[in-house]
């Protein structure tokens, strides 16, 4: 009986990542470029971003409705426990950009638990990249109208209070963890958790299916869907935690270009 819910039973694989195109594709550079099941999820969250904002402030009201005052609320969120705290009375500058990171990250990241699309852009690597890339040019971009170059590089790289005869050890020290791997912890943080959200939801709503498929470990799939029902919880308060994660530390590391010169 075990041995027929194993045949069954189809683990999710790193194929569930891979998608081809619908339609016609061109090549750039080895590259191709297409129209995807990833770009459409993309597109999904982009226009549901704009969307969300043109029907909640197309009209905003001095007293405001349920969408209105929930749109509020999250920026508002973003401006209080974000961007004031990280970056101080200049908070307000980068609204803008904290808002749309927050709310486009959360929402692609919502795609996980939505039925039918079970999947978000976000646990393929290249997309975090490029918000992490943002985030990156931002802060360094900031950093340097603040300071010019070569004060914001004895900013970055010249930590206070260090003997002289370190520096040597700790400027490419420095280089590398302030200016090369902040885009890639940014990155992949956020590509990892989905990734791994991914397989869970996967292997315990497949596995529920298999259990209620077999026989007597029927028993087994309440569960099973227990456990996934409990995961779906639990991916929304991923969604919105590595969307806070993500704008917190874009506002700390623009807060820390900003900051005077020691």
């Amino acid at each position: 009986m075990t041995g027929a819910v194993l045949a069954q039973f189809h683990p999710p694989t790193t194929k569930d990542f891979v998608w081809p195109c619908w339609g016609s594709s061109f090549t750039v550079g080895g590259i191709t470029f297409c129209m995807n099941f990833i770009f459409m999820l993309v597109l999904i969250s982009f226009l549901a971003t704009l969307l969300l904002f043109f029907l909640a402030l197309r009209k905003p009201k001095i007293v405001p409705g349920k969408m209105q005052s929930l749109v509020e609320v999250g920026v508002g969120f973003v401006r209080e426990n974000i961007a004031r705290p990280m970056i101080g009375h200049e908070g307000d500058r980068f609204m803008p950009l904290l808002v749309t990171l927050f709310f486009f990250i959360f929402l692609g990241n919502l795609l996980e638990v939505v039925p039918g699309i079970n999947f978000s852009a976000n646990s393929r690597i290249a997309f975090p990249l490029v918000l992490a890339l943002v985030s990156w040019v931002t802060f360094n971009v900031v950093g340097i109208r603040k300071h010019g170059f070569g004060g914001y590089m004895k900013h970055v790289l010249f930590p206070p209070g260090a003997p002289l005869w370190l520096y040597p050890l700790l400027v490419p020290i420095e280089f590398i963890t302030q200016i090369i791997v902040r885009p890639i912890t940014l990155s992949v943080r956020l590509a990892a958790n989905f990734l791994a959200g991914h397989f869970l939801l996967a292997v315990f709503f497949l596995g529920t299916i298999a259990l209620f498929q077999g026989g007597f470990t029927a028993i087994f799939g309440p569960f099973a869907f227990a456990i996934a029902v409990a995961l779906v919880g639990f991916e929304i308060f991923v969604a919105v935690l590595q969307a806070f994660i993500f704008a917190i530390l874009t506002a700390s590391y623009i807060g820390g270009a900003l900051a005077e010169e020691h």
